[in-house]
């Protein structure tokens, strides 16, 4: 079993109830980025894009952001 890293983007987006275009807005990341990482086209994100995101959303816990979950290796 490994592990991979998740962005929560379409929780973030559901929880705070602003749409992926608002959030690109708010935080200045663009929204094509946000959009990879949501539909998991995307797996990895600058740390200056978590920093905007937390500032934008007022989030003080990174794992509000982001998560470490198990994966099954074929």
């Amino acid at each position: 079993m490994g592990k991979r890293v998740v962005i929560k983007i379409s929780e973030l987006t559901n929880k705070h109830k602003i749409s992926l275009r608002q959030l690109s807005r708010i935080s200045d990341v663009r929204h094509a980025a946000l959009s990879e990482l949501a539909n998991g086209k995307r797996e990895s994100i600058s740390f200056s894009h978590i920093v905007k995101i937390a500032e934008a959303l007022n989030i003080e816990d990174i794992r509000e952001i982001i998560d470490l979950v198990d994966t099954e290796i074929d």
